[in-house]
């Protein structure tokens, strides 16, 4: 099957803007999906603005972001003075396992917070009662669900960057 570079592009442009709704700079989200359907694995910074049509500027601005939470690494290329950004090896693992600190500091302010109010009938103290309850409970269930990914991968065996298809598609 020929690659549909139009249908890539969109579906990337439509997943950059879902990760901007949940939260990521618009910018980084669409970086990172170009790079995420980079045929090659990896693209210099004159490429990527060439590919999303904005300046070098904002390319520069996203890759620092991206880099800084590790989704992103940069890589000097032999002969040339234009480096290479690239995703690392198994990244949506490592972004997982760095958000568990946060998931227990929330809980353990949850926790302050709800012995501060007093009234732990009060509709504050519920909230916070779930709120601590919800991030003990992500904390607690994500090394399991990490290393089932893991042996799901290495039973996969990931080649050349292309996933098995994992998941029933639904019918075109």
């Amino acid at each position: 099957m020929a690659r549909d570079e139009r249908a890539l592009r969109a579906a990337a442009e439509q997943s950059a803007a879902i990760l901007t709704a949940a939260g990521m700079p618009k910018m980084p989200a669409r970086v990172l999906m170009a790079l995420t359907v980079a045929e090659d694995g990896g693209l210099t910074a004159l490429d990527l603005g060439g590919i999303l049509g904005v300046s070098a500027a904002a390319i520069s601005g996203a890759v620092r972001y991206l880099q800084s939470i590790a989704f992103v690494r940069r890589l000097a290329q032999p002969g040339s003075r234009r480096d290479r950004y690239e995703i690392p090896p198994n990244v949506w693992l490592a972004a997982f396992a760095q958000e568990r600190p946060i998931y227990r500091a929330l809980a353990g302010l949850a926790d302050v917070a709800y012995s501060a109010i007093g009234d732990q009938t009060s509709t504050a103290a519920g909230r916070l009662e779930e709120m601590s309850s919800f991030y003990r409970f992500m904390d607690a269930r994500l090394p399991a669900l990490m290393a089932e990914w893991e042996q799901q991968r290495e039973e996969q065996q990931y080649d050349g960057g292309r996933a098995p298809d994992l998941l029933p598609r639904s019918p075109d």
